[in-house]
């Protein structure tokens, strides 16, 4: 079981976990997919770690600054969206998008309402013509970002619905479901736009720990962890 949600810690204390980690003979490994180190006893997990996008941990953990880090980001949902390319940390792109997708009075996407009832009057014909356009126009600029930089990751956050129209755009994506530089980002979007996209972009450089019931004895007993607010303090 899970003690909570991803709490944000320092530098510092992450790296005083592996050092009590490595005293108490734990096994620690890197998960690539979700960019997260895993502290584990010989039964199961006992810490989570999401690490800095920014930054690499060698086989031990410890972490090094990315050189030359290009970074781009892509945030979906039903109607609105917004990429960003980041260079060193540094945003040199953005854009949102937005599309009339969203039924009125239900308050549902024109993908989901045909999903489940199968319909196409005029105007669901003309929102799913735009949501087809919409995720051309996202794919456009992500295929700019492909041309134009070196792209060592891309971040999305999509949900799984959009997924089939995402990848299946006649305007392809500059990456697959499966490549090896891509991630799925750890943190909910509710509305994706230009603030939005700033506050997740500094979120993936922070290191956020979740611990098991079990490892929370574990790392706690010291009481030194200098734990921050949980992910649900902040309204994205």
């Amino acid at each position: 079981m899970i003690s909570g949600n991803p709490k944000l810690i320092s530098l510092e204390k992450y790296q005083s976990i592996l050092e009590l980690s490595n005293r108490q003979g734990l096994d620690g490994s890197y998960e690539k997919a979700k960019h997260q180190w895993i502290i584990s006893d010989s039964e199961s997990w006992l810490a989570r770690v999401s690490l800095p996008w920014n930054m690499s941990p060698n086989e031990a953990g410890i972490l090094s600054v990315k050189d030359d880090f290009h970074l781009a980001l892509v945030l979906i949902r039903a109607g609105i969206a917004v990429t960003g390319y980041f260079h060193n940390g540094e945003m040199l792109d953005h854009k949102v998008f937005r599309a009339y997708m969203v039924r009125q009075k239900q308050g549902k996407s024109q993908i989901k309402y045909l999903k489940t009832k199968g319909k196409s009057r005029a105007g669901s014909r003309l929102r799913l013509g735009e949501s087809e356009q919409f995720f051309e126009d996202i794919n456009q600029r992500l295929q700019q970002y492909e041309e134009n930089y070196a792209i060592t990751t891309w971040g999305i956050s999509c949900g799984k619905t959009l997924w089939p129209y995402f990848f299946g755009s006649e305007t392809p994506t500059p990456f697959s479901k499966n490549a090896e530089n891509m991630i799925t980002i750890p943190f909910h979007v509710q509305h994706p736009d230009f603030e939005t996209l700033q506050a997740i972009h500094k979120k993936l450089n922070g290191i956020h720990l979740t611990l098991s019931e079990k490892g929370q004895e574990v790392f706690d007993q010291t009481d030194k962890l200098d734990v921050g607010k949980t992910e649900d303090d902040d309204n994205w």
